[in-house]
C-alpha cells in the first residue's frame, strides 16, 4: 500500500512538473520588455515666430516596395508581430485610438467607430444562396463579412515640411496617415481594380502604439525598430501626389499623367530641398 501511494506521488509530480513547465516555454532567449515599454521620444517645441518656409505635401508609401515590405508583413498577427494596418485596427477597436472619416478629405473632423471602419474594410453582411441539405432547397441567407488587411496595398502621408531658424535647418512632421484599401469588384461578370481611402489617423496620437511594437528586422531578429522609428527616421520608400496649391490642393494625377506626373512629383521633391540652400549666406 505504501509502495503504491509513493508511485501515485511520483506520477503527480510528474504531471505538475509537466504543466508548469507548458505554462513558462520561452521562445526566445529572454523575455522582450524594452519595446514593450518605449515611449515615443517628444518633438522639439516649435515657435511660430521661428518657422521661416513651409509646405504641406501628400506622398504614397506603397506596400509592394521591397523597402516597404515589413509594414505589409505579415498579413496576420504572428508571434509578437503585426503588419501596420493590423496595428491600426487593433489601437482603434482596443485602445481608444480615434479613426477620421475620409469622406471629408484629411481634416480630421468626423469620427468614425471600429464598426464603421471594418466596414470600410470589406466587413459587409452579404445575402448568400445555400443549399440546404435537409431538404434540397435554396436559401437566402446573410453571411457576414471579415476585414480584409491584406487589401490595404498602400498608405497615405500627409505632412508638413518646414525651415526652422532655430536650428538652421530643414525639417518634416507627419499630420496623419491613412491606409489605402485595392480590391476588386465584381460587376456583371468583370472585375475592376478600385482604390478606397478608409480612413485617417492622426499621427501624434499614433505614436505611443508604432512604439511598442516592432518591425522585424531581416539582418537581426534583436535589433529591430519599431514602427515610430520607421516614420520619425524615414526607413521608407514613397513618392509625392500632391502638394498645397491655390487650385483645391488638387492632386498631380488631375493634371498630368505617365512620365510627366513621376518628373512632377520629383520636382516638388527638389523644390523642398532647394528651399534649404536657398535659406543659407555665404
Amino acid at each position: 500500500m505504501k509502495k503504491l501511494f509513493f508511485i501515485l506521488i511520483v506520477l503527480l509530480s510528474f504531471a505538475d512538473n509537466g504543466e508548469v513547465n507548458a505554462q513558462n516555454v520561452l521562445d526566445g532567449l529572454y523575455p522582450k520588455e524594452h519595446v514593450a515599454n518605449r515611449k515615443p521620444i517628444p518633438y522639439a517645441h516649435i515657435r511660430e515666430a521661428d518657422v521661416l518656409w513651409a509646405k504641406k505635401v501628400w506622398r504614397i508609401i506603397d506596400l509592394r516596395e521591397k523597402i516597404n515590405l515589413p509594414l505589409y508583413y505579415p498579413t496576420r498577427p504572428m508571434d509578437d508581430r503585426f503588419s501596420l494596418i493590423d496595428l491600426l485596427l487593433s489601437g482603434i477597436q482596443y485602445e481608444g485610438l480615434t479613426a477620421y472619416s475620409a469622406n471629408f478629405e484629411d481634416e480630421f473632423k468626423v469620427t468614425m467607430t471600429y464598426e464603421q471602419v471594418a466596414g470600410k474594410m470589406g466587413a459587409v453582411a452579404d445575402t448568400s444562396q445555400i443549399k440546404n441539405a435537409d431538404t434540397g432547397l435554396w436559401e437566402t441567407k446573410i453571411v457576414g463579412g471579415e476585414v480584409r488587411s491584406e487589401e490595404v496595398k498602400q498608405f497615405l502621408v500627409k505632412e508638413m515640411w518646414f525651415f526652422d531658424r532655430n536650428y538652421s535647418r530643414m525639417d518634416v512632421r507627419i499630420i496623419g496617415i491613412c491606409p489605402i484599401r485595392e480590391f476588386i469588384k465584381d460587376d456583371g461578370g468583370e472585375g475592376r481594380v478600385l482604390k478606397k481611402q478608409v480612413c485617417w489617423i492622426y499621427f501624434n496620437e499614433a505614436r505611443d502604439l508604432l512604439a511598442r511594437h516592432e518591425v522585424f528586422n531581416p539582418k537581426n531578429d534583436a535589433q529591430r525598430r519599431t514602427f515610430d522609428d520607421i516614420f520619425i527616421k524615414r526607413y521608407f520608400g514613397s513618392y509625392i501626389v500632391r502638394e498645397s496649391n491655390v487650385y483645391n490642393n488638387r492632386n498631380i494625377e488631375t493634371y498630368t499623367a505617365g512620365m510627366e506626373a513621376m518628373m512632377e512629383s520629383e520636382s516638388i521633391k527638389n523644390s523642398i530641398f532647394t528651399m534649404e540652400h536657398d535659406m543659407w549666406e555665404f
